[in-house]
């Protein structure tokens, strides 16, 4: 997930769905859980935000389509791989 926004503009935004197939392969859907889990340890830790409609949402709770942006912590964090 930090990969995949460290590759694009410090403005840009991800899918779950982005993670879930960079990981995933063909098989893709059955790690959405695991990429919408990340996303929210990542969002706890200030690392990403989570958005929906451009506002702010806890990935825990919302309903629908989220997109991941760059939090205020993304620059102290290394990419690295999801366990």
């Amino acid at each position: 997930m930090l990969e995949l926004l460290a590759r694009r503009a410090a403005t840009s935004t991800i899918c779950p769905s982005d993670a879930a197939r960079a990981v995933g392969g063909p098989g893709w859907r059955s790690a959405m859980p695991l990429a919408r889990d990340v996303a929210a340890r990542l969002a706890d830790e200030g690392v990403v935000e989570v958005r929906q409609k451009g506002q702010p949402v806890d990935v825990r709770t919302a309903r629908g389509p989220v997109r991941i942006a760059r939090g205020s912590g993304f620059g102290e964090a290394a990419p690295r791989r999801a366990p």
